[in-house]
């Protein structure tokens, strides 16, 4: 069912007409605004919190339903639209992506905003692949390289610039505006599909073909293993009853769903593709990329909060400097796309972004927005340039009737990379941070003079600064003391886990290497 045409049309001409240009555009936009608001509450979650009137530990479901609704509609996109048509499935999903964003800023507790965020993921998720899908079979093969890259706007910038557009709406405004961002582009993209889009009849007789037992599991196992992944860290992993409960409904489920998509004729997602050599490591390295997009981009803002105090417009303002110079690098990509081997392109990418996460691995207690701005502009850089030509690549060999499965799996896969990124990122930075706080403890004894030395100069400077009494200022010395300690300890964590950041773009550059050359313009028109 996967592998059927899910837009109307014949291949596309040499040059693309105004009418095309104005569907891939639109597209494109609701592409950029579903991956924007994956990462658009992360620098204003307390805000978020305390309007609902949740705590901290329950404030990040607010980002994890939205992720979950996400995955799991991205790889039935290819088969939904051909049930209901793709401009009748694409229009749908569009107004109800924007109605249930505004009812998230209208949400009173936990429970509703939970709700809200799932279904807006889920209608979001759905402008993801078929934005892909608009490039790739409505653009000729010599413009596919320019719509290649405004994908790439999408997938590479919006996660970088969500922090900063959020924090600056919730500073300014309040956090429900950043709900109601969506309303004017949503507004101009349904415009445009509604104008270009071509009439078709739905196909409802699809249903009966449905592979309702592959999207039951599916569903089931990507949700459990979500949760696992965003509670894993709080809960203790596998100490927690909780956690091993879901990690075997996990994987349970998505073990009957790979059996059930491998066996069955008509497949709901055509796992077979990643048999294939270029899509096959060009997914695995495109799980690397979205572990390393989306980790960093959780990443950063943590560490600003956390370490620097940072409120969230000032953490917008950093992080608005892994997105803005990608406006400029992205309009050149499909230039050098032409020019040069695209597995040099990607290659070349990764190890720039590579290099930036290893810039930060020396941070201190004084490492703040100033000292980030260049490991940021790098990562820019190396964020700007791979992902066109990966895409490119990993499409190459991939038939025009399978671009629509194909883009719902190279997709999902990268999302599901990045809430990888994010749980296991988040459990290193704790773990690292207790390992560095047991070393630096082990110095810091009341056996050392040095310590002595320090605990009396800090007595003296609580003393001179109202405490009255020699004890209470002690105690407090003792307690300065071991903040700084906590303090080290932490921002070393956070740059332990920037290495590991960078190992994994180092294997996301080698799994580029085993691929064949692709063409410059990428798959899908075969």
């Amino acid at each position: 069912m996967s592998s059927a045409t899910t837009t109307a049309g014949a291949p596309p001409a040499d040059r693309a007409s105004l009418t095309t240009w104005i569907s891939a555009f639109s597209g494109l936009l609701g592409a950029f605004m579903a991956v924007l608001n994956i990462q658009i509450t992360n620098a204003s979650l307390p805000q978020i919190e305390g309007g609902i009137g949740t705590g901290v530990d329950n404030g990040a479901w607010i980002s994890t339903s939205y992720l979950i609704g996400e995955i799991i509609v991205i790889p039935l996109t290819a088969y939904l639209s051909q049930v209901f048509s793709f401009r009748r499935f694409l229009l749908v999903n569009t107004t109800l992506f924007l109605v249930f964003s505004v009812a998230c800023a209208f949400a009173a507790n936990l429970g509703e905003m939970i709700l809200l965020r799932g279904i807006q993921g889920f209608t979001g998720g759905v402008l993801i692949p078929m934005a892909f899908t608009l490039v790739m079979t409505r653009l000729p093969l010599s413009q596919r390289p320019m719509g290649m890259a405004l994908f790439a706007i999408t997938a590479t910038f919006a996660p970088a610039i969500g922090p900063t557009i959020g924090g600056w709406l919730t500073d300014n405004y309040g956090w429900e505006y950043i709900f109601y961002i969506n309303l004017v582009p949503g507004a101009f993209m349904l415009a445009g599909l509604a104008a270009t889009l071509e009439r078709e009849p739905m196909r409802l007789s699809l249903l009966k073909e449905g592979d309702w037992f592959g999207i039951a599991t599916m569903a089931i196992g990507l949700a459990a293993l979500q949760t696992v992944l965003e509670e894993g860290n709080k809960d203790d992993w596998f100490g927690s009853t909780f956690i091993v409960r879901l990690t075997v409904v996990a994987v349970v489920a998505l073990s009957l769903f790979i059996w059930i998509e491998l066996r069955v004729a008509k497949p709901a997602v055509d796992l077979r593709l990643l048999l294939r050599r270029n899509f096959g490591f060009g997914t695995l390295a495109n799980v690397f990329l979205g572990f390393a997009l989306y980790g960093s981009a959780y990443l950063l803002p943590q560490y600003l909060a956390q370490v620097q105090g940072y409120d969230s417009q000032q953490i917008g303002e950093v992080m608005a400097w892994t997105g803005l110079p990608q406006l400029l690098i992205i309009p050149l990509v499909p230039m050098l796309m032409g020019r040069v081997d695209g597995r040099w392109l990607v290659a070349g990418g990764l190890l720039v972004f590579a290099g930036s996460c290893f810039m930060n691995i020396n941070m201190s207690l004084v490492y703040g927005g100033d000292q980030l701005l260049v490991p940021n502009i790098v990562r820019a850089i190396g964020q700007a340039v791979v992902m066109a030509p990966l895409s490119a690549i990993a499409m190459a060999g991939i038939a025009r009737h399978e671009s629509a499965a194909a883009s719902g799996l190279f997709n999902m896969l990268r999302n599901l990379g990045g809430a990888f990124g994010t749980a296991l990122l988040g459990t290193i930075v704790t773990k690292r941070e207790q390992y560095h706080s047991n070393i630096i403890g082990q110095s810091v004894s009341l056996f050392r003079e040095e310590t002595r030395t320090r605990i009396d100069q800090l007595t003296q400077y609580f003393l001179s600064s109202g405490v009255s009494d020699p004890a209470t200022a002690k105690h407090q010395a003792i307690i300065a003391i071991g903040r700084t300690v906590r303090a080290q300890s932490l921002v070393m964590g956070f740059s332990d886990t920037f290495a590991v950041l960078g190992v994994i773009l180092l294997a996301s550059a080698a799994c580029v290497f085993i691929m064949r050359k692709g063409a410059a313009s990428g798959g899908g028109g075969h």
